[in-house]
Formats: structure tokens, C-alpha cells, sequence
């Protein structure tokens, strides 16, 4: 059994969140919770239901309960691990298990939530995990994302340095300590990349790379 929600946002309208849990109240509810912050959502009670529906769409972050019914949430992260999509999984628990967290861990897992999930810092470790998932170029590295951008030809070497650093959250002051510039020089690069990209602000700029 698969249910899909869909809510139009701003900045997170093409990131599927993917909830696997066989409480469907769980379910329920961590999709109201994630599509109010405007991702779109689906959930399922059952394994099955969840790798048939990943196949026809893959989640961009999938959520899955540790146990669903006979089946072991572990092996359900391995089998996604192996579909090479870089999709990130986080693990539910119904109660604290540390061996089950530490397995879970090593297999790849995100992070590990005991129930009552702390809703805020599940959100948070969400969005953190999508902001280290943007990437920009021709070629995807270390299992992120191929994201196109439209005008991205235009830019220069530096511009591109630039828009990476920019859509992966950093400030101008942080951005010029990585590139070895000043924030002022920064803050130029943007406001040109922003130019050719025909981005307004910087919220802008962010859905013009990731719904491109």
C-alpha cells in the first residue's frame, strides 16, 4: 500500500521525501510535517510497496522504519544503497536499539531517530543532507546529483566556484575564505552569476538550480 502527497513549494518542489514505516500514523504525519516545510511526499506500510514505488520515482531522501513487519529496515537500506543513486536514508526506531543504530550507521544510514521523533532536527538533518547534495558540472561526483543549469555556460571558472559555494548555503565572508578572496569580490561574482542566470535574489537563484 502506496500514498503520494503533493504540495507545490518554492525551493523544495521537485525533493521527494519517501516515509517507510508500518504505523501509518507515522506516516501520516511526517508527511503533513514535510510537506508543510514544501517538499513533496509519499509513504508506504509495507517493503514492497516502497522499492516498487522508488522504482518508478527514486525519493530524493527516504525515511525508513528500522522494522516494518517481517521485514529488517536494514536490509532495506542496503538494497537502496545498491541501487547507486545517492539517495540518503535516515532510520526510524520504535524504541532505542544502539547495536541496530551502530549497524545502521555503517551500512550508510544518515542519521538514526528514536521515537518520538524530534520533528525540528529531523527537518534540519533533511535539509543539511539536500544542501551538501547540490553539485554543479557535467559529470556527477561521489553519487550527488547531476544538476543543469541554464546559462551555466556563461559563467566563468570563478562564477561557477562561486555559485557552488552559494547554493551550498555558505555566506560571502565564508565563500571568499574558502576561494582565498575577499567578501566584497564575492559578493560581486554573485551579483553577476545572479545577472546571467536571470535570478532576481539569492532565493531566486536557488530554485533556478534546483528545478533546473
Amino acid at each position: 500500500m502506496t500514498e503520494s502527497f503533493y504540495y507545490p513549494s518554492f525551493l523544495h518542489r521537485d525533493r521527494m521525501v519517501h516515509i517507510l514505516d508500518a504505523d501509518a500514523a507515522t506516516c501520516e504525519a511526517l508527511s503533513v510535517l514535510f510537506r508543510l516545510e514544501g517538499f513533496q511526499t509519499a509513504f508506504s506500510v509495507d517493503a514492497s510497496g516502497f522499492l516498487t514505488a522508488a522504482e518508478r520515482r527514486r525519493p530524493d531522501v527516504a525515511i525508513v522504519n528500522f522494522r516494518v513487519g517481517n521485514e529488517d529496515g536494514l536490509a532495506i537500506l542496503k538494497r537502496i544503497k545498491t541501487m547507486r543513486t545517492g539517495t540518503p536514508v535516515f532510520i526510524l526506531e520504535d524504541r532505542p536499539e544502539v547495536d541496530s543504530a551502530v549497524l545502521a550507521m555503517k551500512a550508510g544510514a544518515s542519521d538514526v531517530f528514536t521515537k518520538p521523533i524530534e520533528s525540528e532536527r529531523l527537518v534540519r538533518a533533511v535539509r543539511e543532507t539536500l544542501r551538501h547534495d547540490i553539485r554543479l558540472g557535467p559529470v556527477a561526483e561521489g553519487g550527488h546529483r547531476r544538476v543543469e543549469v541554464r546559462g551555466f555556460d556563461q559563467l566563468t571558472p570563478r562564477e561557477r566556484e562561486v555559485l557552488q559555494l552559494i547554493t551550498n548555503g555558505q555566506s560571502n565572508k565564508e565563500a571568499g575564505r574558502e576561494l582565498g578572496i575577499s567578501p566584497r569580490t564575492i559578493e560581486v561574482h554573485r551579483a553577476r552569476v545572479m545577472e546571467k542566470l536571470g535570478a532576481r535574489n539569492t532565493a531566486d537563484l536557488m530554485r533556478i538550480v534546483l528545478t533546473s
